[in-house]
């Protein structure tokens, strides 16, 4: 009997045509149905047009159902992704204005901190309606979730809802590939148990063949300045703590205390080896302007994307994501698939908080999705992880019983912002925010 994934937020066009090409290329897939939803009928429209073309070169028996409305899509679903977004081009560039106002330095502002907490309030509300719509209309479908923040979103949904379900990141595989490129390893040698929270999520154990490659990695860092510079924050972070985190450098710059609080250190460190700077672009781009861009620059840019897919060969082969993978485990042909998903934290890693959210091994397989008991972290890993994930605890806590008191809080105690800001200045600051994205949250 063919199967049935639908993509909840299918507009986001180069996301949905790559875990389609992925789901695809499995034989239990090739005759699936692929469910598209996207608010915005001209992106859907994009959307249907690129999965077409994945179709049809690849000659699979796959048919569409595309829809604005996901109730019409649901029904019959074994399994549902979301990649939404709530707000337009004006939401995020206030989420990274307005901090910059307090001398607080956005890289991303996607994953925790200030900007990313009212990300998550704009996002939230949406995404429970989702998760009571999958059970209501696929309640034993297997829910994968890609929508940031990802943490403070899987940890809300997984409080309101007892659909299956898991948060995904590429991180993790991303920065085992870059660790193993760096010494030198065939990724297929590479073993490695990686845990903690999502982008601060470290390799407690990172093995070549068996044997502990983590001294080959700071040889690699200390003895060629060509690898070290590729990722200034991360590289000194494993310099000092002796474990390397998973996100990026201009990600994990913004979680912590040491890097972006004095212009010097900002050139130092985020400036020339931080490998991705979005927010910092985005706002030269405000500035030179004098104005804040409005939708239609987001539609620009995914136009843009949509018709260089449309008139280049199309690339079938299967990617690294999990998505698919985890389907495949659970629906598809029941290879168990390992990876590292986003889940509440009941007995899983020992010293952060019971049912926060955490990033650790989970193995899918026609029993479902089953996370594996981690143990304690290294001591420096577990402060470092406690700080963001009490945060995120306050942060959800606000979100889903109104209290606003919560979001002052989980601002207050955030790394960046308390290294930058006193407390009257966080509220100030907090206050703008609720402000400036009323037309976008709900609390």
């Amino acid at each position: 009997m063919s199967k049935k994934i639908v993509f909840i937020g299918a507009g986001s066009v180069t996301f949905t045509r790559n875990l389609v090409r992925d789901l695809l290329t499995f034989p239990a897939f090739a005759d699936a149905t692929v469910g598209l939803v996207d608010i915005d009928p001209d992106a859907l429209e994009d959307a249907r047009k690129c999965v077409q073309r994945i179709i049809d070169a690849g000659n699979y028996p796959a048919t569409i159902q595309a829809s604005t409305d996901r109730r019409e899509v649901l029904p019959g679903a074994d399994g549902v992704v979301t990649t939404i977004r709530v707000g337009n081009d004006q939401a995020e560039l206030n989420e990274l204005i307005i901090p910059k106002q307090y001398n607080i330095s956005i890289n991303v502002g996607d994953t925790r901190g200030p900007s990313a907490i009212f990300r998550f309030l704009r996002v939230i509300p949406d995404l429970i309606e989702i998760v009571k719509d999958i059970e209501k209309y696929c309640p034993d479908a297997i829910f994968l979730n890609y929508t940031n923040p990802m943490a403070m979103v899987c940890r809300a949904l997984q409080e309101v809802s007892k659909v299956r379900t898991s948060g995904l990141c590429h991180s993790v595989q991303g920065t085992a590939e870059m660790l193993a490129r760096w010494i030198g390893a065939p990724m297929d040698e590479i073993t490695y148990t990686c845990a903690g929270i999502n982008h601060q999520a470290h390799y407690i154990k990172f093995d070549w063949n068996g044997k502990d490659a983590i001294p080959l990695i700071r040889k690699a860092i200390t003895e060629n300045p060509e690898i070290y510079n590729e990722e200034q924050v991360r590289n000194e972070m494993f310099l000092h703590l002796n474990y390397y985190v998973t996100e990026s450098s201009g990600h994990n710059s913004e979680y912590v205390w040491w890097f972006r609080k004095r212009p010097d250190l900002l050139e130092k460190y985020c400036t020339h080896g931080t490998g991705w700077n979005p927010g910092l672009d985005r706002l030269d781009r405000w500035n030179e302007a004098e104005h804040v861009p409005g939708e239609e620059s987001h539609v620009t840019r995914r136009k843009t994307e949509f018709g260089k897919f449309m008139n280049e060969p199309v690339d079938l082969a299967r990617g690294h994501e999990y998505a698919a993978y985890i389907f495949n485990a659970v629906f598809g042909d029941r290879t168990p698939f390992e990876f590292n998903g986003n889940v509440r934290n009941f007995g899983l890693i020992d010293n952060l908080p019971e049912g926060c959210c955490v990033e650790v091994p989970v193995l899918a397989s026609q029993k479902g999705l089953e996370p594996i008991h981690v143990g304690p972290l290294p001591a420096q890993l577990a402060v470092l992880n406690n700080v963001s994930a009490r945060c995120e605890e306050l942060a959800v806590e606000g979100a889903l019983t109104g209290d606003r008191d919560k979001i002052y809080q989980a601002c207050y105690f955030d790394p960046l912002t308390a290294t930058m800001c006193s407390l009257a200045e966080i509220k100030e600051m907090v206050d703008k925010l609720f402000e400036a994205q009323k037309p976008w949250i709900r609390i």
